[in-house]
């Protein structure tokens, strides 16, 4: 099944892949219609990524109920969904790729650069199908996750 390829550099695998589902024998199987969202977010959003910067290091894509909880993620997550992959894209930084990203990805919901280590890259808001084509930035504070809008130091 894991096999399937979702666009030309990117496989079901990749974006179900989890050492925390592994480690907790969570079986990390994502249904047809989460199969079909994660093939939408590959091509759409992760490919042209992939396209433009080189490889791209899928760190966190679709979750499982359990595992999500698992990983104290909240119970909206688009990763639920299939609709959302974290990612990192060696070499570059998450503020210089959601730039690029923001200008060139003509399908997105969020880009968020998540405390300067890694990018999340949202399809559509789960809840409603919208692309609201937000951009945003999260930091620790307090040692609680904060997020606000833009990237960090831009107005």
């Amino acid at each position: 099944m894991n096999r399937i390829q979702l666009a030309r550099n990117f496989t079901l695998d990749e974006l179900t892949r989890s050492a925390t589902a592994r480690r907790l024998g969570l079986p990390n199987r994502p249904d047809a219609h989460q199969v079909a969202k994660l093939r939408q977010l590959a091509a759409e959003c992760l490919q042209p990524i992939r396209d433009r910067f080189g490889p791209v290091v899928v760190l966190s894509g679709y979750r499982c109920p359990d595992l999500n909880r698992a990983v104290g993620s909240s119970e909206y997550s688009a990763h639920l969904h299939g609709l959302a992959a974290d990612i990192s894209v060696p070499g570059h930084s998450p503020a210089e790729v959601i730039r690029w990203a923001k200008e060139h990805l003509t399908a997105f919901d969020q880009l968020i650069d998540e405390f300067g280590d890694w990018i999340h890259v949202g399809l559509l808001r789960p809840r409603d199908g919208r692309r609201r084509r937000q951009v945003l930035h999260a930091r620790s504070q307090g040692g609680k996750a904060v997020y606000r809008s833009g990237l960090e130091g831009e107005a």
